[in-house]
């Protein structure tokens, strides 16, 4: 019987392996230049954990069971709730501004297709502690910096950037009552991933009447803050987080990220948490998802039994990021496994091979060979195949001179050297 993977997780073969290693490299190295440190929690959790706070698209896509003891479990479905139950346990003793980091797998039922798997691994980066806007700016310059890293430029993506606050109170502004607000928010957060006239459709359901929806139509047409209108910017929570965008924009600035990034009111973000600046970075071409999301939850730790605190933070995904730079040509060729590959000639056998291997391994040298020997051609052929940049050969001599003949497969040339002087 032939057994398939599960619909909507990967296996990882040495290629695959190879860009992930390179791919979480250079997610680690930009956190760690930031001042992040790594943290890691249980892929399972309570259940309750996700269905207090996460919001109804999170929830539904929970894969969720009951152990032998009758406890409710899920698989993570993402990492923020973790580091925030994490926190807490240990508010008390942990110094402020908190800086963590993650990478972990994590698991969603959704529909599997392209860019959206079932099983995954995401970067996230938290700051807790700072009630400013710069921890905001901090986390997109880390994000910001990892993207440049990859080779990713301002052409090819963009941080749209909004503050849940600004939109909650154009929506009121509107009439739209307080508690339809999440509603719509989960409407908009739909926008882009579905039709013009799906969106109106799931607005009417939501209960917005004709001159409601006409007016968050307008205003999903802004392009800047200074496209507020007056009688708008009147209102003091309007104007309190036109305020903090302003700020905001301007740490930026400062950081010099701000070419990558522009205003987009219509940001909402589909997690319930969220309390007020937040942002995506997606691909100018538009033909992917999402890249990167995040925003600010000042209320999560206190939600979850800790003491207020203000935090942010974002999540990055692999698939999507991993196929937008195939997309741009920029996944790069894996490494060879091996940079040196020892082969045998003439008289020389199996242990002349390995004595050679011994002797660049204990020097810190990858090196390789074939078990099954061959004629020379058979394993020049092998080194070829495996991507080695030298080729070491232990000929006639071996055994009493210790001279190799050393072959750069790049350019052909070969020159004998003494073994020793390998890896000196």
């Amino acid at each position: 019987m032939k057994i398939q993977p599960v619909r909507g997780t990967r296996d990882f073969y040495p290629d695959d392996m190879a860009f992930r290693n390179w791919l979480f490299e250079r997610w680690r190295r930009a956190s760690r230049r930031a001042g992040f440190v790594e943290v890691d929690g249980p892929v399972l959790e309570p259940l309750d954990l996700y269905t207090e706070k996460s919001g109804e698209e999170i929830v539904d896509q929970l894969y969720w069971l009951e152990d032998k003891g009758g406890r409710r479990l899920a698989l993570r479905p993402e990492f923020t709730p973790t580091l925030a139950r994490m926190f807490t346990a240990r508010q008390a003793a942990l110094p402020e501004p908190v800086r963590w980091f993650n990478i972990s797998r994590c698991f969603r039922y959704e529909r599997a297709q392209k860019g959206r798997l079932r099983e995954f691994f995401q970067w996230n980066a938290d700051v807790l502690g700072v009630a400013d806007e710069i921890a905001d700016a901090e986390c997109i310059a880390l994000a910001v910096d990892s993207l440049a890293e990859t080779g990713l430029r301002p052409d090819d993506v963009e941080v749209r950037l909004s503050d849940r606050r600004l939109l909650g109170a154009l929506v009121r502004h509107l009439g739209i009552a307080d508690a339809l607000v999440p509603q719509v928010f989960a409407v908009l957060d739909k926008r882009g991933k579905v039709p013009p006239e799906a969106l109106e459709e799931m607005l009417t359901q939501a209960g917005l009447a004709p001159a409601q929806r006409d007016g968050l139509a307008r205003i999903l047409t802004w392009q800047g803050l200074a496209d507020i209108e007056g009688h708008e910017r009147a209102t003091p929570e309007v104007a309190c987080a036109i305020e903090g965008l302003e700020r905001l924009l301007g740490y930026l600035e400062a950081y010099g990220v701000s070419e990558w990034c522009r205003f987009d009111i219509g940001i909402v973000r589909g997690l319930a948490y969220y309390t007020g600046p937040v942002w995506e970075v997606h691909d100018r071409k538009g033909e992917f998802r999402a890249v990167f999301g995040g925003g600010r939850y000042d209320r999560l730790l206190e939600d979850l039994g800790g003491k207020p605190m203000a935090a942010c933070g974002f999540g990055c995904g692999d698939a999507v990021l991993g196929l937008l730079l195939q997309e741009r040509g920029l996944k790069p060729a894996p490494d060879p496994a091996a940079e040196y590959f020892v082969a045998s000639a003439g008289k020389a056998n199996l242990l002349d091979v390995l004595a050679a291997v011994r002797h660049l391994r204990q020097r810190g040298l990858a090196a390789a060979f074939d078990p099954k020997g061959g004629s020379l051609k058979r394993q020049m052929k092998k080194a070829a195949d495996a991507g080695a940049r030298f080729v070491v050969i232990a000929g006639d001599a071996f055994a009493e001179t210790r001279q190799v003949t050393l072959r750069d497969m790049g350019t052909g040339d070969q020159h004998d050297v003494a073994l020793d002087d390998l890896g000196a």
